[in-house]
């Protein structure tokens, strides 16, 4: 990842990502009341009941964006510029991540884009997002 600072997975975290290595995409859901959540937690955050991961499609739409054209620090800067957006999954889940392999000025809000998975190291790895199909539904 060309220096980036890696995830430091924890014992709830680390299920994530290492399914990420894999190209995989979880969010965590409640047995008890359905309520869907990213970031990962040790408990659902409508009831505090234990989670269980679910594995999502893969398939999401950028919720919002922003475009970083200046950035200081190592290793980012050779990356200008880069998108950092908010992707709602076919889920209904959101995460934060990158919109890779387009123009930063191509990416708009309600594209369709699909994940993908950067193994850093053994059982850790990164999602990114670029450009998918439109979505049927």
């Amino acid at each position: 990842m060309n220096g980036r600072p890696l995830p430091q997975p924890d014992n709830v975290s680390a299920p994530f990502w290492a399914a990420a290595a894999e190209g995989k995409v979880l969010f965590q859901e409640c047995p008890e009341c359905g309520h869907r959540q990213f970031y990962p937690r040790a408990m659902c955050t409508d009831c505090a009941a234990e989670t269980e991961w679910r594995e999502a499609s893969g398939r999401g739409t950028v919720h919002t964006f922003t475009v970083i054209r200046q950035n200081w620090a190592e290793p980012f800067r050779g990356e200008l510029p880069y998108v950092v957006a908010m992707v709602e999954l076919e889920e209904g889940v959101k995460m934060m991540s990158n919109i890779s392999d387009c123009a930063a000025d191509d990416v708009h809000i309600g594209m369709p884009v699909e994940a993908y998975g950067e193994r850093v190291e053994d059982g850790l790895g990164v999602l990114f997002w670029r450009p998918g199909k439109a979505h049927r539904g």
